[in-house]
This record gives structure tokens, C-alpha cells and sequence, in this order.
């Protein structure tokens, strides 16, 4: 089943490329891997994907240990507790969902000298959500700012999940605000160059408005089932 899922992804994606006039080669497929097993996961590799997005941190911590072997990239992508910023700015690759200059600081500071630069995208609450995380779009300019200055950190670009939406014209519309806040931020003299947006129900919208990054979880796995602790 996840071969068929995977492919049946890789055509989505190379469909919405074809439609917008993009290089399939422009859009990462961010496999989702929460609640999903280590054997999942390289099993997928076995496919060719790559790069694996994980909310929970210890989780994630168990399945990169039990993975060591393989050569992955690690996003996270959930919620950031400032007591977790040392064991995040150690163990990944990227992260998606930086909303505040605090958690920034920490990550930078407690990245290991050793590593690369922490890829960091900035999470953006374009709908306003007050359930959600993320940065008020008119903060994000500052921090930005903030952000790209600091060692051991690399400003890539924007992350927002957007309020639900079924219609494919609002999913656009949506998306374009995402787009027009990166688009703002290069006038302001940063040079990100990523936008983290789009999921299973609404990649094509996502890369109509130029999506860098999709984050595909249902779509390959199937429906999630959550242990206790994460409900």
C-alpha cells in the first residue's frame, strides 16, 4: 500500500507541476511520519523519499536512532516548547514551525558546533487562527530580520497551515497570502527562498501558488492512529 500511495503522490505532484508550468524538481515531498512506524518509514525510503517531518519529540527521537543507518533529513514541524529547543537544535535538519524570537535564540545557541546551520522556516498564522500557532503576519517582517541574523541558524523561508478549506479557489487565495508574505519579506532585504505549505487535501492549490515544500501525512500512511499520548 505505501508504494501505491507513494506513486500516487509523486503523480499528484508532478500533475499540479505540469499545471502551473513548474519543474517537478521545485516541490519537496515532506513525508509526514507522526504515529507511523520506523519499518513505514524505511519502507518508503526503500522508495526513494527522503525526507521525513515529525510533531513529537520523543517519537521522532526513537525513530531517527532506530534509522541511523539510513540517510535521512529530519524536519520538525510541531508546536516548540522552549525546555525541548537543545534536543531539536541537536538531532535535526530543519525546522518549520518557529514563531517566536525566544525559540530562534535558543536553537541557535544550542545548535552543535559540529553541524551545519539549522535550517529554520518561520511559521506564519495567515488565517488568524487563535487554536493555532504561528506569527502574527505583521510581525514577521522583524523577526526575519531578527532570525536571519543569527549564527548557527539559516532563514529559508515561511511554513502556515491554513484554516481548513474544501474549495479549491479559496485554497488559492489562502495560499497567495502565504506567497505574498515571502514576496514581502525579500523586499525587506531577507532572501529566504522556501514556502512549507500544502498537505494531502490541498497540494495542488499549494504548488498553484508556489509551494516549495509540500507536507504529505494521510495521503501516503493513511488515516493516523494516535496513541494515548498524543491525543
Amino acid at each position: 500500500m505505501l508504494v501505491d500511495n507513494y506513486n500516487r503522490v509523486r503523480e499528484q505532484i508532478l500533475a499540479a507541476c505540469q499545471g502551473c508550468q513548474r519543474t517537478p524538481d521545485s516541490v519537496q515531498l515532506l513525508a509526514v511520519s507522526k504515529t507511523r512506524s520506523a519499518d513505514e518509514i524505511r519502507e518508503l525510503h526503500a522508495c526513494g523519499q527522503t525526507a521525513f517531518g515529525e510533531n513529537y519529540l520523543q517519537e521522532a527521537l526513537d525513530k531517527i536512532d532506530a534509522l541511523r543507518d539510513l540517510p535521512l533529513e529530519w524536519h520538525f514541524i510541531g508546536p516548540i516548547q522552549s525546555n525541548k529547543t537543545r534536543t531539536i537544535a541537536e538531532h535535526f535538519d530543519w525546522v518549520h514551525s518557529v514563531d517566536r524570537l525566544k525559540v530562534a535564540r535558543r536553537l541557535s545557541e544550542q545548535r552543535p558546533d559540529h553541524l551545519p546551520p539549522l535550517n529554520i522556516c518561520l511559521q506564519v498564522n495567515i488565517s488568524g487562527e487563535a487554536s493555532k500557532s504561528g506569527c502574527a503576519p505583521e510581525a514577521l517582517p522583524e523577526l526575519a530580520r531578527t532570525v536571519a541574523a543569527l549564527p548557527n541558524l539559516r532563514l529559508r523561508g515561511l511554513m502556515a497551515i491554513p484554516e481548513a478549506e474544501t474549495d479549491p479557489a479559496r485554497q488559492r487565495a489562502i495560499f497567495a497570502q502565504v506567497r505574498a508574505q515571502l514576496a514581502a519579506l525579500h523586499l525587506e532585504g531577507t532572501q529566504p527562498d522556501t514556502l512549507s505549505m500544502g498537505m494531502s487535501g490541498d497540494l495542488e492549490a499549494a504548488i498553484a501558488e508556489g509551494a516549495t515544500i509540500v507536507r504529505i501525512g494521510t495521503a501516503l500512511f493513511g488515516p493516523r492512529q494516535y496513541a494515548p499520548a498524543h491525543l
